[in-house]
């Protein structure tokens, strides 16, 4: 039988580990993990202790990683965003293809260098735009591709974050400072800005946007509300953003509601215990208050777009919903198509005909993010075997919706000033 392919992996966390090489456990005739790199002593444990790597193959450092020359056949980049470009052309140089978290990066010089360096190396570079990966928008794409609504003119999407996820990732956690990581725009929408032009099937000519940080400023603290949540809040039994209330009883991220994944275990560093939990929100950044933390990314924001083809778009991200989930309505001129992603749900209005409801719960989702992490996994897969010729997000396409998502911010920080997009 074939050997399965090697993989290492720099950064260790959710999505190092929880998300990509999860797939060396379902698919191990593809994927072998015989490498790791991470700062915390309890995620090198269990890669050698969960995945089976070797300990002489698991490293505390990027920088150690690499001294080692080239370990697998594959390496997989999860570190934070100001790390991904540094490492990578590192890893291009010693003859990795690479699986590279998003985004790439915040800085657009540097989304350019790895672009080129991946050119000059003859080495693929798959960037984790997921969701191109997902059922239910290889749907949407195939759906617009056989000209079910005609010529498509317009886009409208939502990103509804959640009240819960803001709190957790981009007002305690780690992508809260758009100085330390990106402008959320970019950590948490890039994702949609990849979506919206892989849909539109064309570059984005111009946009202008708008969004501020909103509520989560000292100034909207509650009277006597203290620095941590567990500190004898007196608003705890009103508060949606109470930590204890999120880790432990909140109904889909809760620990005592059988929630024992993603978010809980970025809090303990692996497997979640009650112990562990509580332990985290006393001295940890997951139990501050929401309204006494360091963070400086909006809480919403709204993109208008323009498509060289004359598409256009509007994009909203925002905060301030109680479900995680995103939204979509195509608009064309045989007839139009509104989706649900969490719901999996997608209605066909042709005009002049019957309405159509579409169900992709019916389609398998292998992974997170509606399927689109196994997907991700299997393509990359098929693409480093030889088994297809290119990858749905390769550099070159994902560098265009990093520009995007850098207009946007460019925007928005300039009053929503008009910005034409320049790609040389």
């Amino acid at each position: 039988m074939k050997q399965p392919m090697t993989f290492a992996v720099c950064g260790f966390g959710n999505r190092g580990m929880e998300a990509y090489s999860a797939y060396a456990q379902t698919c191990p005739d593809q994927m072998k993990l015989v490498a790791v790199a991470d700062l915390l002593p309890e995620r090198r444990q269990a890669a050698v202790e969960t995945f089976g790597v070797a300990p002489e193959r698991v490293f505390d450092s990027a920088e150690k990683l690499f001294q080692a020359g080239k370990l697998a056949d594959v390496l997989i980049i999860s570190t934070q965003d100001r790390d991904h470009v540094p490492q990578a052309l590192q890893a291009l140089e010693l003859g990795y293809d690479l699986i590279l978290e998003k985004p790439i990066s915040p800085n657009w010089d540097e989304c350019i260098a790895l672009r080129d360096k991946a050119v000059e190396t003859g080495r693929h570079v798959v960037v984790c735009h997921v969701l191109r990966y997902t059922p239910f928008y290889s749907t949407l794409k195939q759906m617009l591709t056989d000209g079910a609504i005609g010529k498509l003119q317009t886009i409208d999407a939502v990103e509804h974050v959640a009240y819960w996820h803001q709190a957790h990732s981009f007002v305690r956690g780690n992508w809260r400072s758009s100085e330390e990581t990106s402008p959320m725009i970019l950590a948490k929408s890039c994702h949609d800005m990849d979506i919206l032009r892989w849909l539109a099937d064309a570059p984005c000519r111009a946009l202008s946007s708008f969004g501020h940080l909103s509520e989560f400023k000292p100034e909207n603290a509650p009277k006597g509300a203290p620095l941590r949540c567990l500190d004898g809040c007196p608003h705890k039994d009103n508060c949606p953003y109470d930590a204890e209330y999120i880790y432990l009883d909140h109904e889909t991220t809760g620990f005592r509601k059988d929630a024992h994944d993603w978010p809980v275990t970025v809090l303990c560093n692996g497997t979640a215990t009650e112990e562990g939990i509580y332990q985290a929100l006393k001295t940890g950044p997951y139990g501050r208050c929401v309204y006494h933390c360091d963070n400086d990314v909006v809480d919403h924001q709204v993109v208008a777009m323009e498509f060289e083809n004359d598409v256009t778009a509007t994009f909203t991200m925002t905060a301030f919903t109680r479900e995680n989930r995103r939204t979509i309505r195509l608009m064309g001129t045989l007839g139009e198509i509104e989706a649900d992603m969490l719901r999996r749900e997608i209605v066909y209005r042709p005009f002049g005909k019957p309405v159509e409801h579409i169900d992709c719960r019916s389609v398998k989702a292998n992974g997170g993010h509606g399927g689109g992490d196994g997907g991700l996994m299997q393509a990359a897969f098929a693409l480093f075997s030889g088994q297809t010729g290119e990858a749905l997000t390769d550099i070159a396409a994902s560098v265009d919706s990093h520009l995007m998502a850098l207009a946007a911010e460019e925007s928005r920080t300039h009053g929503g000033k008009t910005v034409v997009l320049h790609r040389d």
